[in-house]
């Protein structure tokens, strides 16, 4: 791997011969691995992992695992992020210690939403958004196995949000950059990069915290990052966000053995630069600004006190047909049921948390929502079928559904979605399915033969099982 040499001049002009000399060389090293436990499913600590400084739950590992062909991974146990982006952590226990509402503009795939998930206080709201289409799906799916009621998907333009008005009090923007962190990760990276392609991802941020700007409340914090070095993705814009938008950048406390490097274009604010010479992950630059204003308030939403449409609607012939309404067997299959919200829409009955359904509503009005709170059902006939969302909640009520322990070779197979054939005495009807106590979704026993009701996209599609696996745990 050789890298460009528009890129390692800009380098050591940034940073000095000899420092740029270090990075360069780290960015030819091995990409170290780790991974963040999801600690409101399981209680598990990676075999031989040591611990991230700055991250409660977040382990590098010895080496590379399996992960496609672990149950625990698509349980939603972990997560796999690169060390240097935990560090948000840091910023969300030392400045949100009340419940707020939370927008990650740029989420996909899901890293930063699901540790920002576990971070928070209880009772916040996540708002998890990504443009592209593609990559919104997989959002989803990640956020779903994480399991938290409380976060909603979007796939919308970032000048979306900007319609809505003042509605969030934390806006993470780990925004679209060239991506120079990512080199020793991904090769594309390195082919992909020219200074043009630096101009243009510099002048795309502008434009994308321009356009959503307005969304975050007076008072309210911008969570700013990037995956690049270079100073114009990052101090750059950071002294622009404050002077054009209007904003004051704040400190985050560190300690000094981690190693993180801070401002290096000359600027009087603070920021965080990782460097993988001197931290071990990948690169990251990251600041912390607080909008200006915090004397006015957002109008508030009204919370969403209608359980389900009481009335019927009529028919092409005139008739009244009764409304369809959530079933009292899938309301109960969530603790604390009288905190959500249930409805049906189309053929899926959901539930989402009561203090946030005006927000939900309003966000309806110009954004498009993918996934929002627990998928409870879908109505098939006159059956409902239960959820994977349900059953990878961690809002799902004790007791509700019976649980089947699964042997390895059974996960993989459910998880491929090919037949599962289940004990004799389990009983017959819906069931949990779980491994190692972790549950993966739901299964229809017949007695002779389980219906599999793990979703089609989500199967293991991979025909190559190694030998030998490395587990995480």
């Amino acid at each position: 791997m050789k890298l460009p040499a528009d890129f390692v001049r800009r380098v050591y002009r940034l940073m000095g011969e000899e420092e740029g000399r270090c990075l360069c060389e780290s960015l030819l090293e091995e990409t170290p691995v780790s991974v963040r436990v999801n600690s409101s499913k399981c209680a598990f600590v990676p075999e031989g992992g040591r611990q991230v400084p700055w991250c409660n739950e977040g382990f590098y590992l010895s080496g590379r695992p399996t992960f496609t062909f672990d149950p625990l991974f698509h349980a939603g146990c972990y997560y796999v992020q690169e060390a240097s982006s935990m560090f948000l952590e840091q910023v969300l226990r030392q400045y949100v210690l009340t419940p707020v509402a939370l927008l990650d503009l740029c989420a996909a795939p899901g890293g930063k939403s699901t540790l920002a998930r576990s971070v928070l206080p209880g009772g916040s709201l996540l708002v998890s958004n990504e443009v592209m289409r593609s990559r919104s799906q997989v959002l989803a799916e990640n956020l779903t196995k994480w399991g938290h009621a409380a976060v909603v998907v979007t796939n919308s333009d970032p000048a979306d949000f900007g319609r809505l008005g003042p509605v969030f009090d934390v806006m993470l923007t780990d925004v679209p950059c060239s991506g120079e962190g990512m080199f020793r990760k991904d090769e594309t990276a390195i082919d992909e990069w020219s200074e043009d392609n630096v101009a243009l991802c510099w002048q795309r941020q502008r434009r994308i915290l321009r356009d959503s700007w307005p969304c975050l409340k007076p008072g309210g914090l911008l969570i700013y990052s990037t995956c690049t070095f270079n100073r114009e993705e990052n101090e750059d814009n950071v002294s622009w966000i404050a002077k054009e938008l209007g904003a004051e950048v704040l400190p985050v406390q560190t300690e000094t053995e981690w190693g993180i490097t801070g401002n290096l274009a000359g600027g009087d604010f603070p920021v965080y630069r990782f460097l993988p010479h001197r931290t071990k992950g990948e690169g990251l630059f990251l600041a912390v600004l607080r909008k200006q204003g915090g004397e006015e308030e957002a109008a508030p939403f009204p919370m969403g006190e209608k359980v389900w449409k009481k009335g019927g609607k009529k028919s092409k012939g005139g008739k009244l047909m009764p409304a369809v309404t959530v079933p009292k067997e899938l309301q109960a299959g969530l603790s604390a049921s009288e905190d959500f919200v249930f409805t049906v829409e189309g053929a899926w009955a959901k539930a989402f948390p009561a203090r946030w359904q005006g927000v939900l509503q309003h966000l309806k009005e110009d954004v498009r929502i993918l996934h929002a709170g627990v998928v409870l059902g879908e109505l098939k006939g006159r059956d409902w079928v239960p959820h994977p969302s349900l059953a990878l909640s961690t809002s799902l009520a004790a007791g509700i559904f019976p649980q089947v322990e699964l042997t390895y070779g059974q996960a993989i197979a459910y998880l491929r979605k090919e037949a599962v054939t289940l004990d004799a005495a389990v009983p017959k009807g819906y069931v949990l399915v779980a491994y190692r106590g972790c549950l993966l979704g739901f299964a229809k026993n017949l007695g002779n033969r389980a219906n599999n009701l793990y979703p089609n996209e989500w199967r293991i599609r991979s025909g190559y099982l190694p030998e030998e696996l490395k587990m995480v745990f």
